[in-house]
């Protein structure tokens, strides 16, 4: 270690890039601790920059917790925010179980530096601004510090500070723990793992079996997922995808991919489906068309009308975008779908999806931002827009029709309590089978029955986000 240490001022300097990163990286971190979402922040990125850059904001976000309490045992008074940013960063790393390779080594996708190299380029980074120039010993001290007392402080933090320990706020890990007593460890260790990409293969195209065959011959390793989910083994760009461009396969989630199924299952279609006139569907909170988009490519085409709804007009631009790519159409509409001017005074619909705004809780491990973003007091107003939501599209809903209502959260407030509540009011509701909570765990029967996966199909499926889905019949 006394070795490594050494080379913060040996003249052994890496490439000015890292530095570079890091020192972009922090700001993005302190955009996303100010309120501002990391999709957004990232967009300021350059391109070239890009890669690395979300790589290491991705990282830090999910050990932000982690970051955050090291800084403080290791500092009197807290730094200027955009050093104490630069800190969070470069101790995020630091504090990873791997440093493998002379320079980087990659871990699931996942950035890991050694140490030296991590401490010699934030000195680089704080040196190349004025306003953090005269912090760069500041920086380096706290660096060797922690590496000198490495296992001492991670031990301290992790026993006195719970989001240390789990990377979450108080409240979300308090809120886990009560609805999930039996599993709330791990699903916040879950959290932590990078997602895995995951297509959806569209059906007029071909199987996921197909696809999967299709992959491996062009070089690219991939296990079914589901009924129409294919895992890659690796993440990459979708423009270098074989027969993405061409509408074959869209980017989804294998448990998002479970609600096109749900509400439009073969059986009741026949059985509602009246000659010669489309299904009327509505996706009431469509953007950005990812679900649209599957309900359209399970059905031939002219038996099915979609409303696209969505209240976001700039979001809608993207599940344009997406229908475009599969080379299918919906009537695309800009309107508040808990708002009675929405629709027409007679505008009824034979099948209502209600993927309905949410805390995102279930899929921190594709959005780590949204575990810093989030309040306590999000669930509760959230929740009650979804009643809102739900009750103003069930008039909606033509006899004999069915409404599923989804969210991708773990949080019973969004899923199993509103499921329960919308049936003890509304008498002409029966609840019909669906999977209920989704957690984010590691391959469960749970995921396996709700995926439809038969024995041997699973592959290497690891976890899946969470989700809820409750399906009513009038």
């Amino acid at each position: 270690m006394q070795r490594q240490l050494s080379n913060f001022h040996d003249g052994f300097m890496q490439p000015p890039a890292l530095a570079t990163q890091l020192l972009k990286t922090a700001e993005i971190v302190r955009q996303v601790t100010g309120g501002q979402s990391l999709d957004k922040a990232l967009d300021s990125v350059d391109s070239a920059l890009r890669p690395g850059v979300q790589a290491l904001s991705f990282y830090t976000l999910r050990h932000l917790g982690l970051s955050q309490a090291l800084l403080v045992a290791l500092t009197q008074k807290a730094p200027p925010p955009a050093v104490q940013a630069l800190l969070w960063v470069v101790l995020a790393l630091c504090a990873s179980e791997e440093s493998e390779g002379s320079q980087t080594a990659t871990r699931s996708g996942e950035p890991y530096y050694k140490p030296y190299v991590l401490g010699s380029q934030a000195v680089q980074a704080a040196k190349s601004l004025p306003k953090t120039r005269a912090f760069a010993p500041l920086v380096n001290g706290v660096v060797r510090r922690f590496l000198r007392e490495r296992d001492i402080l991670l031990a301290q933090v992790r026993q006195h500070s719970e989001s240390a320990r789990w990377a979450f706020q108080p409240w979300w890990i308090a809120r886990v723990r009560s609805d999930w007593p039996d599993v709330w460890q791990a699903i916040l260790r879950t959290a932590q793992q990078p997602s895995p990409m995951t297509l959806r293969v569209n059906a007029q195209w071909g199987t996921a079996q197909q696809a999967v065959k299709l992959l491996q011959e062009k070089g690219i390793e991939a296990h079914v997922a589901g009924p129409y989910a294919v895992e890659l083994q690796t993440p990459m760009p979708v423009e270098s995808i074989p027969g993405f461009a061409q509408g074959h396969f869209s980017v989804q989630a294998a448990a998002a991919q479970l609600a096109g199924p749900l509400l439009l299952q073969q059986e009741w279609v026949r059985r509602v489906a009246r000659l010669g006139t489309p299904l009327r569907v509505l996706d009431a909170c469509a953007a950005p068309g990812g679900k649209t988009a599957h309900m359209l490519e399970m059905m031939p085409e002219g038996s099915i009308d979609v409303v696209a709804l969505d209240v976001d007009a700039q979001r809608l631009q993207k599940v344009e975008e997406t229908l475009t790519r599969i080379h299918r159409s919906a009537e695309l509409r800009a309107a508040d779908a808990a708002s009675a001017d929405a629709f027409g005074a007679d505008e009824m619909f034979d099948a209502i999806l209600l993927d309905a705004p949410c805390t995102a809780s279930g899929i921190v491990r594709r959005h780590p931002d949204i575990r810093w973003l989030r309040r306590e007091s999000d669930v509760a107003e959230l929740s009650a827009q979804q009643q809102r939501l739900l009750q103003t599209l069930w008039p909606r809903l033509a006899s004999g029709g069915r409404l599923l209502y989804c969210t991708c959260s773990l949080f019973k407030a969004e899923g199993e309590e509103n499921a329960q509540n919308f049936v003890l009011g509304h008498n002409d509701a029966s609840r019909l089978p669906a999977p209920g909570h989704i957690l984010p765990l590691a391959a469960t029967d749970q995921l396996q029955m709700a995926c439809d996966l038969k024995n041997g199909e699973q592959g290497a499926l690891t976890a899946t986000d969470g989700f809820y889905y409750a399906l009513f019949e009038k």
